[in-house]
């Protein structure tokens, strides 16, 4: 017995480490990229292709936008040059918590969240008006935060920052948090499955059912995620409200099994709203994008 456990140990030691949460994981956020690109009509695609062609004026060279998939990652990416960027920050999340009534209307000052920047976002890049390299940044802000704001740990919270301040085992891989765990490997296992692709297209009643509802809505569903799911199942607790919680959460393989179906969905209707997003932002009858100078 202290041979296996020596041997377990041995085995998880060396396991790449966690790397650092990056709102809701660069892979499935390029997984939600994908989902959408390849349910845009090519007029669409075209429209995007001509914006992300004004990529150098937006002056980010670390931080890539020649693709939709670069999109759904840059503004992660861009955060990391704090003094330019740090602004920013806020609009990533909206957290509310899961231990009082809903309250649609709360944590979003001055529009500094997640929700309302999904709908400034769509508006400026909808504007034609307005600039090309000013839409090209609406595009990719809108791309990430209609991601952002299907992962639950960025709706719900319970006094812990929507989980980075609780630490989480992965089944037998410790060193992560509750956030993060729901940010890379639950995510990247439920988006992985090569027998059954998220990244393809959906039928009219797949998208019928995966679609609809506003920023506010799926934010709330999120939030409605966290609270019957995400927080009793971490803590094996059928009421995470009645006492404070412990500071670390362990997640066994049975609770990993059945979050994997939450995340996979969230991925899948996050896809499909930035498709349905991008199509009416570029709806027929729009002017083209002038080619960059």
């Amino acid at each position: 017995m202290m041979r296996l456990a020596a041997l377990l140990l041995a085995l998880v030691a060396l396991l790449p480490a966690p790397a650092p949460a990056h709102a809701w994981g660069f892979y499935a956020h390029r997984q939600t990229a994908a989902i959408a690109e390849a349910n845009v009509t090519p007029e669409v695609r075209a429209k995007i292709r001509a914006l992300l062609a004004y990529e150098t004026a937006l002056g980010t060279p670390e931080c890539p936008l020649k693709t939709l998939e670069d999109a759904a990652v840059w503004a992660d990416c861009v955060r990391g040059e704090g003094w330019r960027w740090g602004y920013t920050a806020a609009w990533h999340y909206r957290t509310a918590p899961i231990c009082q009534a809903f309250n649609p209307r709360a944590n979003c000052a001055g529009g500094a969240c997640v929700t309302a920047q999904i709908t400034r976002a769509h508006r400026v890049l909808a504007d034609e008006s307005l600039p090309a390299p000013i839409r090209l940044e609406a595009l990719a802000f809108m791309v990430h935060f209609a991601g952002d704001v299907h992962m639950p740990l960025h709706s719900g919270d319970n006094e812990d920052r929507g989980g980075n301040d609780r630490e989480a085992d992965y089944g037998i891989r410790p060193g992560y948090n509750l956030h993060s765990v729901w940010d890379g490997p639950l995510a990247e296992r439920a988006i992985t499955d090569p027998a059954d692709p998220v990244v393809r297209r959906y039928t009219p009643a797949e998208r019928a059912d995966l679609g609809r509802g506003s920023p506010d809505e799926w934010g709330r569903e999120s939030w409605e995620i966290a609270r019957s799911f995400v927080y009793p199942t971490a803590f094996d607790s059928e009421d995470v409200c009645a006492a404070p919680l412990p500071d670390k959460a362990a997640l066994s393989q049975d609770d990993i099994v059945r979050g994997v179906p939450i995340a996979r969905r969230r991925v899948q209707q996050a896809g499909v709203r930035i498709a349905d997003l991008l199509t009416s932002a570029f709806a027929p009858g729009a002017l083209a994008v002038p080619e960059p100078r």
